[in-house]
């Protein structure tokens, strides 16, 4: 799918929160890369925990040689750092979200704003500035086509989109996040 922007009849309202509302969504959710020094027994943890996310302090300590204490502290400061997050990676099909997309945005203006407001929609589970053809890629889990339109809707009513392109997912192939510390 490939839009380009056009304008809103003046007597429709905008569908979705309007633009001052996702600025102050995306408050605070930048993340700011700030390198964080990790020695071997940190870089150890996040593997155990990239393994198995519900592995205990205990475990992982017999496995880095740390108390559960300072496995604790540790993961906690990791945490903190935004090094890592703990989460559950869940199956979208299997709780109901039958459509999965990329969408490809081409902009004007700025970048960091248009990035700050798609960030500040709910919808949207991932958002990042590219190079390439596209100056943004977001990408969108929803339960159905109804649901996508609704967004596109919102994506597009951001006034510096030019135009988008949507990659309906047909089959996903491999999803890991077991890439290490490197």
């Amino acid at each position: 799918m490939a839009h380009q922007q056009a304008s809103a009849p003046a007597d429709q309202p905008a569908a979705g929160p309007s633009i001052a509302t996702l600025a102050e969504r995306a408050g605070g959710r930048d993340r700011q890369h700030v390198p964080i020094a990790l020695d071997a027994i940190s870089r150890h943890i996040i593997e155990q925990l990239q393994q198995d996310g519900r592995r205990s302090y205990a475990a992982i300590g017999k496995a880095v040689g740390l108390s559960e204490a300072a496995v604790r502290q540790r993961v906690q400061r990791l945490i903190d750092a935004g090094a890592m997050q703990i989460v559950a990676v869940t199956d979208p099909m299997s709780l109901g979200f039958h459509r999965q997309t990329m969408i490809g945005i081409r902009c004007n203006g700025d970048l960091q704003r248009v990035a700050d407001l798609l960030t500040g929609m709910d919808a949207i589970d991932y958002v990042v500035i590219t190079a390439g053809s596209f100056d943004v890629l977001v990408e969108v889990v929803c339960e159905d086509d109804e649901q996508l339109l609704a967004i596109l809707g919102q994506v597009r009513s951001i006034p510096s989109v030019t135009t988008t392109e949507t990659f309906v997912y047909l089959k996903l192939r491999k999803q890991t996040y077991h890439w290490g510390t490197r």
